[in-house]
This record gives structure tokens, sequence and C-alpha cells, in this order.
């Protein structure tokens, strides 16, 4: 099998690629924007963070 037939597969990928356009889910967008800015409709609120403190340094 030649460079062509490779080359001819990759080219058809990647035009299928550049032309296809799925539906827009807005809502799935305006909640990932909202996160980015650092909303948080999270039902379960804010999770605090980890503590340093590590039970298993004794084990090293």
């Amino acid at each position: 099998m030649g460079r062509g037939r490779q080359k001819a597969k990759q080219t058809k990928v990647a035009r299928k690629l550049k032309y296809f356009s799925p539906e827009t889910d807005y809502d799935a967008l305006q909640k990932e924007l909202a996160a980015a800015r650092g909303e948080d409709d999270s039902p379960y609120g804010e999770i605090p963070p980890a503590t340093d403190d590590d039970d298993w340094d004794d084990y090293r």
C-alpha cells in the first residue's frame, strides 16, 4: 500500500472533522463557563480543601 492511499484516507477524515458541526448544548456551555468563573451550583455546596495532616507519615 502506497503513501497515496494513506494520505487520501487522512484527507477524508480531516475534511469530515472540519465540516462536522454537532448541535450545540447551550445549557452545558453555560454551566461550564459559570464553573470557570467560580460560580458553583453544586447541590453539595463548597468542598473544604484537604488538610496536610497525614497519619501515614510515621510509617516511612
